[in-house]
């Protein structure tokens, strides 16, 4: 039986000019978070002091990316007692120039990292921030600090929790799913760079686990003197680095409609269950718009030629980092023949009709790896769950998304 489906993020309504010609703005899986980030106090390390040793902040732990949990549905936090044995009593004690003159690379320390507050918990306070603070660690065993996180997850597991599965975990509540797309993104960004975009040396995390600086000097390299040895110059350490800071690599996901509105552009790829079908998909490249790649993307993987496109929302996609911009775009007339021969990404692409699709909404809906709905039909249209932002694609070309604007 497959996996209850999560519900997404809803946002509040209102009445503004944009909500009234657009409708309701939408809120995708692993988005809507109930933290405010308040990514300016990330620097700020009297804030960070006081935010981790708030007794009652929020923890999240994180082996090898998977998130503890009470179960699928939701995450389970500890205290600041519970890993203090593995980060020490003040990770922040030290500012950021402390910390990178006192580089060990030979010492493991653990990624502390700062997601929000929540502000509709109260009882911290800083200044004019009021809300629980949130942070995740990182679990994994590794280097000088392998024995005390076994000590770490011996303890919280025999709790009865324990940590699940993070590599297509799609099945949380929908706030701490964002929640955990924040961890989960930021830590594999600091566990893939450990050495140096610039330089190949090894790299430290500062700024609770939102930057990482390639140190002058290391003290795990000493000279003749005793003193550390200065490492050799890199660019990172002159202005502003896009290296040292985490990335995201936006993708573009579009539902393509038929010239005439009346049929809906389908494809899939090996791996997909026997009728399951999605929207075409495909990294944004350099000096391309978003517009531009999902023409380009369309015509590669299906050959089929897109006019007019509109940007209808987004998902953070955090396996491990992208952006999903999703679209909706039209066919021009003529161009609508399929070929695949350009791109060998889609062992098949079809025009379904919008009974066809409306079908595969209402009974061909599941996850990727979950078995039909017993409603289905062999034969008939399967379609990706509601957490993905295709199914909102295809949900919002079926609900008139494509209709004519309303005036005002």
């Amino acid at each position: 039986m497959g996996s209850a489906i999560p519900d997404l993020p809803i946002l509040a309504e209102d009445d503004s000019m944009l909500s009234r010609k657009f409708g309701r703005e939408i809120a995708n899986y692993f988005s809507g978070s109930p933290l405010n980030r308040v990514s300016f106090l990330r620097t700020d390390y009297a804030f960070l002091r006081a935010a981790f040793a708030y007794p009652k902040a929020s923890f999240l732990l994180m082996n090898d990316l998977s998130p503890l949990a009470k179960d699928p549905a939701h995450l389970a936090y500890v205290t600041r007692d519970a890993v203090v044995s593995m980060t020490g009593e003040e990770p922040f004690k030290e500012s950021e120039q402390e910390q990178v003159k006192d580089f060990n690379s030979a010492v493991t320390r653990p990624v502390v990292l700062f997601l929000g507050i929540n502000e509709k918990q109260p009882g911290f306070e800083f200044r004019e921030y009021k809300g629980n603070p949130y942070f995740a660690v990182d679990v994994t065993p590794k280097g000088t600090i392998a024995d005390s996180v076994k000590s770490i997850t011996n303890i919280v597991r025999a709790t009865g929790v324990d940590f699940i599965d993070g590599r297509r975990l799609m099945t949380l509540n929908a706030p701490e799913a964002a929640i955990y797309a924040e961890a989960r993104a930021l830590l594999d960004w600091n566990s893939r760079n450990p050495f140096c975009g610039g330089c190949g040396q090894p790299t430290m995390s500062i700024n609770a686990g939102w930057k990482r600086v390639c140190p002058p000097s290391d003290l795990a390299v000493l000279g003749e003197d005793g003193a550390p040895k200065e490492r050799a110059d890199c660019a990172t350490r002159h202005g502003v680095s896009n290296l040292s800071f985490p990335r995201t690599d936006p993708t573009v996901i579009m539902a393509i409609v038929s010239a005439d509105g009346s049929k809906l552009l389908l494809g899939r790829n090996k791996r997909f269950p026997p009728g399951w079908y999605s929207t075409l998909a495909g990294f944004l490249e350099p000096g391309e718009s978003i517009e531009e790649a999902v023409r380009r993307e369309t015509w590669e993987e299906a050959g089929v030629t897109v006019g007019r496109v509109v940007i209808h929302s987004s998902q953070p996609w955090p396996f491990p980092a992208n952006l999903m911009v999703g679209a909706i775009g039209q066919a021009v007339p003529n161009g609508e023949t399929i070929h695949l021969g350009h791109d060998e990404e889609l062992s098949d692409a079809k025009w379904y009709t919008m009974d066809e699709v409306r079908e595969g909404i209402a009974n061909g809906v599941s996850g990727l790896g979950d078995p039909a709905p017993a409603a289905y039909k062999e034969g008939n249209l399967r379609l990706p769950p509601q957490t993905a932002i295709a199914n909102q694609l295809i949900q919002a070309v079926l609900n008139g998304y494509l209709g004519a604007v309303p005036k005002i």
